[in-house]
């Protein structure tokens, strides 16, 4: 599990690969990400976009940017936290991800900046 906290966010990761998704023989390896986001800030946060880099071994890395996380734009009051599961496609089965996600201050519009700490994922067959 990786972690890291910026202006009272904490964004914390944990990764898993999906050998029932993955393929391979077709160069097809899936993984999945958990995130949870706490607000550990005295103020009430939105997150508004994520802007993510991709890192695939040998292949031409990607990013991937746009509103929300699956969907969604959560409100974050002090204390609270907000998780989900989303996921990425390798070619390689060896990658990196990191990222950052545009919050704002509710009481004043102020945006800012959330790193999303780089992690690995790494097919198990790739470790030997």
């Amino acid at each position: 599990m990786i972690a890291e906290v910026t202006q009272g966010v904490k964004v914390t990761v944990e990764t898993e690969y999906q050998p029932s998704y993955s393929n391979p023989g077709q160069l097809h390896y899936v993984f999945t990400y958990r995130i949870t986001i706490e607000n550990q800030s005295e103020y009430t946060v939105q997150l508004l976009r994520r802007h993510w880099h991709i890192k695939d071994a040998g292949f031409e890395a990607r990013e991937v940017e746009g509103e929300g996380v699956v969907g969604q734009q959560p409100v974050l009051e002090p204390g609270q936290a907000h998780q989900y599961v989303s996921g990425c496609n390798l070619k390689s089965g060896l990658g990196k991800m990191r990222g950052a996600y545009l919050m704002e201050r509710i009481m004043d519009g102020s945006k800012f900046d959330v790193t999303i700490p780089e992690f690995t994922m790494v097919a198990p067959m790739r470790l030997n």
